[in-house]
């Protein structure tokens, strides 16, 4: 199985991500890590070249056997059809999780005082938050809204949500 997780910073994707990956022993694989550490390593492009690594380690774990949980924003259809992609051409089945928070102040204050667990990685301000490019995810097939909620029960609500 791939979980593509998906959503914008400070959604509480990451730690919903690294929750399911210890949870059902599956390989996690965060873009951002990825991205960071070519950064750290001198290359320019490291976008796209962070996902073509995550897509091609994803792949090999999947054909594998193991189960994948990808941790990234992808916040445009191509990325996620992309992981689609992958799990198709392992023959293994996939789930789509987008990771909300709808409440805008709480939202913002996540982003403004979050800390990075990435040694050198920038996190995105609000303004930047606000202007990416984020296309409706039509396709997915868990919503989790974490506003208001702790990550407690944004936790059993995921895992409830995947065991139907």
């Amino acid at each position: 199985m791939l979980y593509i997780f998906g959503g914008l910073p400070a959604t509480g994707k990451t730690a919903l991500s690294k929750f399911i990956a210890s949870s059902f022993g599956a390989a996690y694989l965060r873009v951002d890590t990825i991205e960071q550490t070519l950064k750290n390593t001198g290359s320019k492009d490291v976008y796209d070249e962070g996902y073509q690594i995550a897509f091609s380690i994803a792949l090999d774990n999947l054909k594998n056997g193991m189960p994948v949980v990808a941790d990234s924003a992808n916040t445009i259809e191509e990325s996620r059809q992309a992981w689609i992609d992958v799990a198709k051409a392992a023959s293994s089945p996939y789930v789509q999780i987008e990771i909300i928070c709808s409440d805008e102040i709480e939202h913002r204050r996540r982003v403004e005082h979050r800390i990075s667990d990435i040694p050198a990685l920038q996190l995105p301000t609000w303004k930047s938050v606000m202007s990416r490019q984020h296309d409706t995810w039509d396709s997915a097939n868990v919503v989790i809204d974490t506003a208001g909620k702790t990550l407690a029960q944004s936790q059993q609500t995921l895992i409830s949500l995947l065991r139907l």
